[in-house]
């Protein structure tokens, strides 16, 4: 039986512009965390202003976050933090060289975030239902102020969710080039930046959900 080098030799695992594959992946490691800092710019911006807004008009940020599904915010809560516990141990896998253990953590991970996009959906779907969507069909019943959080809401929420589908996106991918073995065993740095980028989105998470769903919620 042919033996198929490639997958597994040094030369295919490092590209021709690094030395060696350590200089390689403090490399990429190096960029991903630019680019992460760059994403944590963007959203402390966005938490920024909700943190004023919200300490501005503290009675109408609480009346919009009651009108938010705690129960609905909890599950998405709980579902994203198994995500990371699952990508942690896809990471384990490709540490150990294990293709099949990662295909199958990388598929977990994939249907944790999709069921989050699915909540998160339905969830959208009961705003707009009751005109909490801001814009000319808000509802008359709350004020002005509550518009604003409902505006920061969906910004935030929305940017998260965003990251969330980008994140899959690239989840898919690592999970088709490792299940066809396109990945050398010996560079597992795709799979772990990959897992940087998960957790970096979940913990995006893990602040907006008390922010939204919990602080000062029966103001």
């Amino acid at each position: 039986m042919p033996i198929v080098r490639h997958y597994t030799s040094h030369r295919t695992a490092l590209a021709e512009q690094f030395e060696t594959l350590e200089q390689q992946q403090h490399a990429d490691q190096l960029g991903l965390w630019l680019f992460l800092a760059t994403e944590v710019m963007f959203f402390g911006g966005l938490f920024l202003g909700y943190i004023v807004y919200r300490h501005t008009y503290p009675e109408a940020f609480a009346a919009g976050s009651r009108h938010c599904n705690l129960l609905l915010g909890t599950l998405n809560t709980a579902l994203l933090l198994t995500s990371s516990l699952t990508m942690a141990l896809a990471v384990h896998a490709a540490e150990k060289a294990n293709s099949k253990l990662q295909v199958r953590y990388l598929l977990i991970t994939i249907f944790f975030g999709l069921g989050f996009l699915a909540i998160k959906g339905l969830e959208y779907s009961e705003h707009i239902r009751d005109h909490f969507f801001p814009g000319a069909s808000f509802t008359a019943q709350a004020s002005r102020q509550t518009e604003l959080f409902f505006y920061f809401y969906f910004a935030m929420t929305g940017l998260h969710a965003l990251h969330v589908l980008i994140g899959l996106g690239v989840l898919a991918v690592m999970t088709f080039l490792v299940s066809t073995r396109r990945l050398s065993p010996e560079h597992p740095i795709p799979v772990e930046l990959t897992g940087l980028y998960w957790h970096f989105v979940d913990i995006v998470w893990v602040f907006l959900y008390p922010l939204i769903y919990l602080i000062n919620r029966h103001a």
